[in-house]
């Protein structure tokens, strides 16, 4: 995938507003493969609702969303299976870890399934985030800034076009901030992948190619 294209898009529940000032909602807005984005939002403006439209999880919106230039609401489950298997990996602001997994465990489930990445690899990225002594504590006992850095890494199992962070640095401190931005950062420019990132607030410092105003 090449192109994410949203066309005239709008949350249905914002249709009789009259007051709609954004870069993203009702506008023509184009993500390329291997650019890196920042889409900054106020809360109540609808970041949450993108994540979801782009990764087909809601279609309660008007106007279109296109991957290379074909509809999204066309695509059948089997579709939407694969694109999110090799060519969107969201993190998530809520993380969705598995509180009842290790940080490890919550990791393989991912990458036994696509067997993307080396466990040295894996490992490598724990020892860099800090994290290499919780590997085998159970998720719910975790920080949320510790169980952020483990949804990275999970995020990073997978083939993408395109890495989808949302709020991705909200509880850590600078350097782990920094450390989570190298990593991510090296990965994209390996595979050739975009980078969409989202903040209310504090920001994932990325040199980006360009930023919208939700």
């Amino acid at each position: 995938m090449d192109i994410i294209l949203l066309d005239n898009t709008l949350p249905k529940v914002f249709k009789n507003r009259t007051n709609i000032v954004s870069d993203v909602w009702l506008n023509p807005v184009t993500f390329e493969r291997g650019k890196f984005y920042l889409v900054e939002a106020n809360s109540g403006t609808g970041k949450s609702s993108l994540c979801s439209y782009i990764y087909g999880y809601r279609n309660d919106y008007e106007g279109q969303i296109l991957f290379d230039g074909e509809n999204i609401t066309n695509f059948k489950s089997a579709q939407w299976a694969e694109i999110r298997k090799t060519q969107i990996s969201i993190l998530w602001q809520e993380l969705r870890l598995f509180p009842e997994l290790t940080a490890w465990e919550n990791v393989q489930l991912k990458n036994q399934l696509t067997n993307h990445q080396t466990e040295e690899q894996i490992e490598k990225w724990f020892n860099q985030l800090g994290i290499a002594d919780k590997k085998n504590e159970l998720i719910g006992h975790m920080s949320y800034g510790q169980q952020q850095r483990v949804a990275l890494i999970r995020t990073l199992c997978q083939p993408a076009s395109f890495f989808f962070v949302d709020e991705p640095i909200s509880h850590l401190d600078d350097e782990n901030s920094r450390i989570m931005k190298d990593i991510l950062t090296n990965e994209a420019k390996k595979q050739g992948a975009g980078i969409i990132a989202t903040s209310i607030g504090k920001r994932l410092e990325l040199d980006y190619d360009v930023t919208f105003k939700l």
